[in-house]
């Protein structure tokens, strides 16, 4: 078990109305039990994440957006998922998830020291039945705009072509995903042999074989790990019921990964 010692250094959130006073994250959590696991990679995974009534915000948030037709855009590249970027629709208590609070929790627990404060956050609706994903380490470049974001602050995608850059030629700062962090909500109960899960392999063939750690959908749980050259992963089999989940990327500068891996490692779209 690991206790999230990173909670005691929280920025404030800021008014998060919605989800009603207090407004520090560490009132909103529902206790600091998560687990740290070492295989197939090192990864975290947590249940129960946030309290009963925070918990019930979000879904609600979640399913207003979802049942308004706001994440329809097909995610291409054969994957059979529609999406919504979060920053886009952060006018509910979603926007938890965009807070340089929650940014810097994910940042601590997966015990990544440089990042850059620039997030990405996917909401991600799959129908049930849909076909599963393929291995892949999350080691991609980001591109966020020339002013990077101060402290507190964090910096959000789609000012800037996440995955080419600008077009124009403008400034902008080109990095690479530190951290992965995916949570689940506004799902049917889940039981085993519904599908759905989130595979975790220790390499490309385990992952086609679906041989790997399977983390399922469960309402309000999650799983976070650092982005490497080895933290392959996939959705790992298709699920009975719809799935849902909001995906989330942290940031770190390019040149730190260049220098811990080498250059080949950054994965280019």
């Amino acid at each position: 078990m690991s206790g999230l010692s990173a909670l005691g250094a929280l920025s404030p959130l800021g008014p998060l109305s919605a989800l009603g006073e207090p407004d520090e994250l560490a009132d909103l959590l529902a206790h600091r039990r998560w687990v740290r696991r070492t295989l197939p990679f090192p990864h975290v995974v947590a249940t129960d994440v946030f309290t009963d009534e925070v918990y019930a915000a979000l879904e609600a948030d979640f399913v207003r957006l979802l049942d308004g037709g706001a994440i329809s855009q097909p995610s291409g590249s054969g994957y059979e998922a529609t999406w919504a970027r979060l920053a886009e629709h952060a006018d509910g208590p979603l926007s938890l998830f965009l807070s340089r609070g929650w940014h810097d929790l994910l940042a601590g627990v997966a015990r990544v020291g440089t990042t850059t404060g620039d997030v990405s956050v996917g909401l991600h609706h799959h129908e049930p039945g849909g076909a599963p994903g393929w291995p892949h380490n999350d080691l991609n470049p980001g591109w966020f705009p020339e002013d990077a974001p101060g402290p507190g602050e964090v910096g959000v995608d789609g000012l800037v072509d996440y995955h080419h850059g600008p077009a124009d030629g403008s400034p902008a700062r080109e990095t690479v995903r530190a951290v992965s962090a995916l949570f689940y909500l506004a799902n049917p109960p889940w039981a085993e042999g519904d599908g759905g899960e989130t595979g975790l392999y220790d390499s490309v063939a385990a992952g086609a074989r679906t041989e790997g750690v399977l983390v399922p959908p469960v309402n309000n749980s999650l799983v976070l790990f650092e982005c490497t050259p080895y933290s392959w992963h996939a959705y790992a089999r298709a699920s009975r019921h719809q799935r849902n989940s909001l995906v989330m990327w942290l940031h770190r500068p390019r040149q730190d990964v260049v220098e811990r891996w080498g250059e080949s490692s950054v994965v280019h779209w």
